[in-house]
């Protein structure tokens, strides 16, 4: 009996956690439409922007695989999309013809400037934890 108390209360901890990512998501791709940004659109640029710092710095497309919750074709084509509107740069890699590099233009680094502290403002109110 216990260990089904114990199951469930991490199931409902689970949910909690699942519908609190569902309610900040849904947050950030609000405030961030009249942008022309969804939330998976800003990580991509987020993690340019910390990974890539310099202007024109690169980063393999195969690095943000891991760090940004979608599938690799998902990916490529969230990619192609800000590409299309002028945000990131892709180019082969010299080395190794199958690696892609993706790097910030000025245009997406001054967009993701421009939008970074309304991502953190939805953060900071739909995770505090009320310390």
């Amino acid at each position: 009996m216990a260990a089904k108390t114990a199951g469930a209360g991490l199931e409902e901890r689970w949910r909690d956690i699942l519908s609190v990512h569902a309610r900040t998501m849904c947050e950030i791709d609000r405030v961030l439409h009249p942008h022309g940004l969804g939330a998976s659109d800003f990580e991509v640029l987020d993690i340019l922007a910390s990974e890539a710092p310099g202007e024109g710095d690169q980063c393999r497309v195969q690095n943000l695989v891991g760090r940004v919750h979608l599938s690799q074709s998902a990916l490529s084509r969230l990619i192609g999309r800000l590409e299309k509107d002028g945000l990131v740069e892709r180019s082969v890699c010299m080395e190794d013809r199958r690696g892609v590099w993706v790097a910030l233009t000025r245009k997406g680094r001054d967009l993701h400037t421009e939008v970074l502290p309304l991502q953190r403002a939805v953060l900071e109110r739909m995770l505090d934890d009320g310390s």
